[in-house]
């Protein structure tokens, strides 16, 4: 029975010379047995000034264990500054500056009504607007401009074949025309006088928004 207890005895003391190590960190710098650890002031400082700074944290914002998370803290203080003490550590060692709580975003305030974007009116086609008709969209981000033709309205394109089908539509006015390719040119497409008149602005010799269409 007396061999348990010893070899009890025993235990606690490793446990407890394991859990005060763990708690010091670097503060001690471990030799043959708890008893004959050798100090180091600057590890034993750090060690200090970190639970220092954990109990001033726990002060500025406190919680529901914030009283035993203090009080255990304060117990392994107290034993730094026995261990502080006996290595002859003399430096004035305070806490850090506490963290700050974390602040918790204000709600963001109802969103304004979208404003129409210049050029658009409200519940309409704006430049991005979907297609006019019903054909496939192309030519995107190209212009428009004119070829001097004295013919019947038509276009000319590098891209597309003669015979090809389109419709062009200004933006800016809503203007549109439909417009057989009749010959080729370097753009993706071009309008003769005739077509351009349709469709363009006055005093302008390009049109920018625009969208094109394949029809057939």
């Amino acid at each position: 029975m007396y061999g348990r207890d010893i070899s009890g005895g025993r235990r606690r003391k490793v446990l407890l010379g394991v859990v005060v190590a763990a708690l010091l960190g670097t503060g001690l710098a471990v030799g043959t047995g708890l008893g004959n650890a050798g100090e180091n002031c600057d590890g034993l400082d750090g060690a200090l000034r970190n639970n220092l700074t954990f109990i001033a944290e726990q002060r500025a914002n406190p919680d529901a264990l914030s009283n035993d998370r203090i009080a255990n803290r304060q117990a392994v203080v107290d034993l730094i500054q026995q261990r502080r003490a006996t290595a002859g550590c003399t430096a004035d060692v305070a806490a850090g500056v506490p963290a700050a709580p974390p602040v918790t975003p204000a709600a963001p305030s109802p969103s304004a009504p979208p404003q129409d974007l210049p050029g658009e009116e409200a519940g309409g086609d704006g430049p991005d607007r979907a297609p006019v008709g019903t054909g496939e969209v192309v030519c995107a981000g190209e212009t428009v401009t004119l070829f001097n033709e004295d013919a019947a309205p038509a276009a000319s394109s590098g891209t597309f074949p003669i015979g090809t089908v389109l419709t062009v539509t200004n933006l800016d006015n809503d203007k549109s025309i439909t417009v057989t390719v009749t010959s080729p040119s370097a753009s993706c497409v071009l309008l003769n006088d005739a077509a351009f008149e349709q469709v363009r602005e006055p005093g302008k010799f390009v049109i920018r928004r625009v969208v094109v269409e394949r029809i057939g």
